[in-house]
C-alpha cells in the first residue's frame, strides 16, 4: 500500500532558536524552505539566485573588499554596493574579471563569476585626472589665500601709519611731504605682490577686496597730500610723521 502523497504538511515550525521557519511544495512534491521575499530589501531576491561572496581587489585601499549579492546580480550591482565600501561612485569604477572590463548591465552569471571569484576594481581614469586637477586647484587656492593673508597683515601696518598721516592733517600740523610718497610706495609695492598671485575661487574674491583695500589707501594718501600742501594751512611748521611697520 502506497504512502498518501497528499499528507498535510505544515506551513511552518520552529528551529532550535524558536525561529520560525516557513515550508512550500513545489510542484514535484518536494518540501522546502519558504526563502522571504523582502532579504536584503529587495523583492527581487529571491529570483535572483542564492547569496555568493565576491574577492574584489582595489589597489588603492585595503587589499580586498567582500562582497555579498545574489548569484544573477549585475555588474553594476557591485559596483552600487561597492560605492559605500571604497567611496567611489559607480560612474568612477571599472571591475575587471579575467583580464576584462565587464560592463554595468552584465550579469554575474553569464560571465562565469561564482562563489568566491576574484574580481579586480579600477578607478576611471577620467575620474583620477579630474580628482588630482581639483586637488590642485584646492591646493592652488589655499596657497594663494595664504599669500593675500601676508599682504593683508603688511597692509594693515600701513594702514596705521595713514591713519596718523590722517589725524596730523585734519589737526593742521604741516607735514613733510615724503611722509607721504613714503606711504604710497609702500602700498605699491603690496599691490605688486596682489598682481603677481595666481588665484582662483574663494582667493581670487580675497585678492581683489585686498587690492581695491590698496587702492583706497593709495587715493586716501593722494587726498591728504593735496590738502596737507594747502596754503591756507592753520601752521607752517613741517614735522615728520611716522608709525612702527
Amino acid at each position: 500500500m502506497s504512502k498518501n502523497t497528499d499528507q498535510h504538511v505544515p506551513d511552518s515550525v520552529l528551529d532550535e532558536n524558536n525561529d520560525e521557519i516557513k515550508w512550500e511544495v513545489k510542484p514535484d512534491r518536494m518540501l522546502v524552505q519558504k526563502q522571504d521575499d523582502d532579504v536584503g530589501n529587495d523583492s527581487s531576491a529571491t529570483t535572483q539566485g542564492p547569496m555568493i561572496k565576491l574577492m574584489v581587489s582595489y589597489p588603492h585601499g585595503p587589499s580586498r573588499h567582500e562582497v555579498h549579492v545574489p548569484a544573477q546580480s549585475t555588474f553594476g550591482d557591485i559596483k552600487n554596493a561597492l560605492a559605500q565600501k571604497t567611496g567611489l561612485e559607480p560612474k568612477e569604477q571599472r571591475l575587471m574579471f579575467r583580464g576584462k572590463e565587464k560592463e554595468d548591465e552584465e550579469h554575474l552569471h553569464m560571465a562565469g563569476v561564482k562563489d568566491r571569484s576574484k574580481l579586480l576594481l579600477l578607478e576611471d581614469t577620467a575620474s583620477k585626472v579630474r580628482k588630482l586637477e581639483e586637488m590642485r586647484k584646492s591646493d592652488q587656492i589655499t596657497k594663494a589665500s595664504e599669500a593675500v593673508a601676508e599682504v593683508r597683515a603688511e597692509v594693515d601696518k600701513i594702514s596705521e601709519r595713514v591713519a596718523a598721516l590722517e589725524v596730523a592733517v585734519d589737526g593742521g600740523t604741516k607735514v613733510e611731504e615724503k611722509e607721504f610718497l613714503v606711504s604710497i610706495e609702500l602700498l605699491m609695492k603690496q599691490l605688486l605682490k596682489l598682481d603677481s598671485i595666481e588665484a582662483e575661487g574663494e582667493a581670487k574674491l580675497q585678492r581683489k577686496a585686498e587690492v581695491r583695500r590698496v587702492q583706497n589707501f593709495v587715493e586716501k594718501l593722494d587726498n591728504l597730500k593735496a590738502r596737507n600742501s594747502n596754503p591756507h594751512s592753520n601752521s607752517s611748521n613741517s614735522v615728520s610723521v611716522t608709525t612702527k611697520l
